[in-house]
């Protein structure tokens, strides 16, 4: 007997190459679609509960969506996404003890085929700062990951 879980949140994306992201996501979630039409793709994850589904809409996709995440538990779920992850060979950004949302995390980011941007991450603590970078002219937003890799420590200390 099959127990669900609810409410069970959804997600529905438009995407460009169908094909390309079931690839990707069958990697990424290390699952097969629960229902695959010609233009359409829909996953269940249970961990975290999640149906989300994928329409291919090349006119549709936008570049200015944002991101999509999953927080783990701790951090040996999170390395052990991160081996996955390589092993797999996805592009990916790391970061560790980065101060993004006024939030202390370690994480992982990797896009998908039309460049939906996905982090998994293991929160530390709250703190009552931004990694100084998102501060700067050519990063948008806070968790967004950065063009190239930068350690807190390189930055030194919040002020106030």
């Amino acid at each position: 007997m099959k127990t669900e879980s609810y409410p069970k949140m959804h997600v529905s994306l438009y995407v460009s190459d169908l094909q390309k992201t079931m690839e990707f996501y069958n990697l990424f979630f290390d699952l097969l679609p629960l229902k695959e039409k010609s233009d359409y793709l829909k996953y269940e994850l249970s961990k975290p509960s999640l149906v989300i589904s994928f329409i291919q809409n090349p006119d549709k996709v936008r570049s200015d969506f944002g991101h999509l995440g999953f927080q783990v538990a701790s951090k040996e779920d999170l390395n052990s996404r991160i081996q996955r992850i390589s092993q797999l060979g996805l592009k990916s950004v790391e970061e560790k003890a980065t101060a993004c949302c006024y939030a202390i995390q370690d994480k992982i980011w990797v896009s998908d085929p039309d460049g939906t941007q996905w982090e998994v991450y293991y929160f530390h603590d709250d703190v009552e700062f931004n990694d100084p970078r998102y501060e700067k002219e050519d990063v948008a937003i806070c968790c967004t990951p950065p063009k190239k890799k930068l350690n807190l420590a390189d930055i030194g200390q919040p002020c106030c």
